[in-house]
């Protein structure tokens, strides 16, 4: 089988998942509705794009469900055994199973950034609230790009885990937990990789790191999960 017919395949099991279309349609309802409490709610001038900026923290947990869904599913019912059979080139299948997250996922993070920006402007024009200041498109973009490469972390760990829930729990307490508590006691919490990936929408940027340097910390991060996990994969029975 092709690597294009074999990331066709995949793209199709992941949209067929009830939970992985449930996870994209409840990201783009979570981005609509944060932007729209957050732009009724806020006393300070405000533009749609910082809007958004500020939702990006909890939208990311949208593409880490996904990617970790792109994967464990299968080993929860025991069908990589059968998924093996019909495609035994494990380096290719497991690109194709990235790449069908990739297009999933960057579809969710467009959609969710887009319907969040759109509903802040209508309700910032509403209030007459906006801020005459607008946020770099740079900003927006990287608020799109970041929740996608953060799942593409979350995919890796769950083909080194093989299962759904430690994954899926080791992730959200990285991003939520663990990374917060670091951010307040150390700056060396920038070198974490949703700090440093952060720095892709964050307009106040880091001291030390760039958006750029940032997002190669970040990459650092997932090619060494994604090595790690494809050696695992490859040398293990399933």
């Amino acid at each position: 089988m092709r690597m294009r017919d074999t990331a066709a395949a995949e793209l199709v099991k992941l949209r067929s998942l009830p939970a992985a279309v449930a996870t994209v349609l409840g990201t783009v309802a979570v981005a609509i509705a944060l932007a729209a409490g957050i732009a009724g709610s806020t006393r300070a001038p405000l533009s749609p794009e910082q809007t958004v900026v500020a939702i990006v923290p909890f939208l990311q947990i949208g593409p880490i469900l996904l990617g970790v869904l792109a994967v464990a599913t299968e080993y929860q019912g025991g069908q990589f055994r059968t998924t093996l059979t019909a495609a035994p080139a494990r380096v290719r299948l497991l690109a194709a199973k990235a790449t069908a997250y990739l297009v999933t996922a960057t579809i969710a993070s467009a959609a969710a950034v887009g319907g969040g920006l759109a509903t802040a402007a209508v309700v910032l024009a509403v209030r007459d609230h906006a801020s005459d200041g607008r946020s770099d498109g740079w900003h927006v973009a990287g608020a799109v790009v970041y929740p996608v490469m953060i799942g593409l972390l979350a995919l890796s760990l769950a083909v080194l885990l093989r299962s759904l829930i430690p994954p899926l729990v080791a992730m959200l307490a990285l991003v939520l937990i663990v990374s917060p508590l670091v951010g307040a006691s150390t700056e060396h919490a920038r070198w974490l990789p949703d700090r440093a990936g952060a720095l892709l929408y964050l307009e106040d940027g880091d001291p030390v790191l760039t958006a750029g340097a940032g997002a190669l910390v970040l990459l650092g991060w997932i090619a060494a999960a994604a090595i790690t996990a494809v050696a695992t994969f490859v040398a293990r029975d399933a």
